[in-house]
């Protein structure tokens, strides 16, 4: 196991931190597969009962390292040097990979408890829906930024918030903070940022004091039925969808790959993001400077 995932069990708990904290915890695709891989071995480990998943640092989860490149240097998501066939076919199989992600992290015989310890965008936005339990500190920031670069949301973001506010937020990719969090359903509980771990640990026990078959199948009940009401389907659409979103390269995502060409990943982003200044929640809003300087 790689530094790069901290992985601890005591008192029955199993803590997964990601540990990239000088990348906000991005994922690469070797990062998400060792993950997962952690999940089957919690999974497996009798003394396990419950899983906390967090991250070290500033962030959970800052979404999918912009910086991979495939063996010609180009980010994945860059079309220039691949065929037409070649860039959609990267796309349909990540996109139709990802359905199978949320549906491992379903079939665990043990719940996951999302300990959201700041920033959760992209694909760490999509990792504490898809728990099963996500508890947030008050200095969480939540986004899906990359819709911002022709890119997908997630219909888990419909499916447990409702469409009004899944359209609100994903539409535009717009930062949102913890307590607009907790008001449309997408988390179960909002703390102080230095009792998170605690509170999630003193769920985790109260779960532990229910006997393991009624945990596992009660999980099962719950996430096995949420898919065959439909929620299921809705992932195979779309991971189809997705892919659609992800190969739709136009001029307007040419311009952002020719400012990461010519200036990096920062010009990128600040390409990108700098017209939706400022943002309406989080920190770098006029609200949350209005906190920070009040406290």
């Amino acid at each position: 196991m790689s530094q790069e995932i901290l992985y601890s069990v005591e008192e029955s708990i199993a803590t997964i931190t990601l540990n990239r904290p000088e990348r906000m915890n991005a994922l690469t695709h070797e990062l998400e597969a060792e993950l997962h891989r952690i999940f089957d071995r919690a999974d497996a480990d009798r003394a396990v009962r419950v899983i906390i998943l967090t991250g070290a640092g500033r962030a959970f989860c800052a979404g999918y390292d912009q910086s991979t490149t495939d063996k010609s240097g180009a980010r994945h998501s860059d079309p220039k040097g691949k065929s037409l066939a070649d860039f959609i076919e990267f796309w349909q199989r990540t996109d139709a990979d990802r359905v199978a992600l949320w549906t491992h992290m379903w079939r665990l015989g043990k719940p996951v408890i999302a300990a959201v310890n700041g920033w959760a965008m992209g694909g760490g936005f999509w990792y504490q829906l898809a728990a099963d339990i996500t508890i947030a500190s008050d200095q969480a920031v939540f986004a899906q930024p990359e819709v911002r670069h022709i890119s997908n949301t997630t219909f888990l973001f419909g499916a447990l918030c409702g469409w009004k506010a899944a359209n609100r937020w994903g539409l535009t990719g717009d930062h949102f903070d913890a307590q607009e969090a907790l008001r449309i359903g997408m988390v179960n509980e909002v703390v102080p940022h230095d009792q998170l771990m605690d509170a999630a640990r003193a769920l985790a026990k109260r779960i532990c004091l229910v006997p393991e078959p009624s945990v596992r199948l009660n999980k099962a009940i719950t996430m096995m039925g949420m898919q065959a009401a439909g929620v299921y389907s809705g992932l195979l659409l779309e991971g189809a969808l997705g892919a659609l979103a992800h190969s739709s390269h136009n001029e307007s995502r040419e311009k952002l790959f020719e400012a990461q060409r010519q200036h990096g990943l920062k010009g990128y982003l600040d390409m990108r993001d700098g017209p939706f200044q400022p943002e309406p929640m989080g920190p770098r809003s006029a609200k949350g400077r209005q906190k920070k300087a009040a406290q």
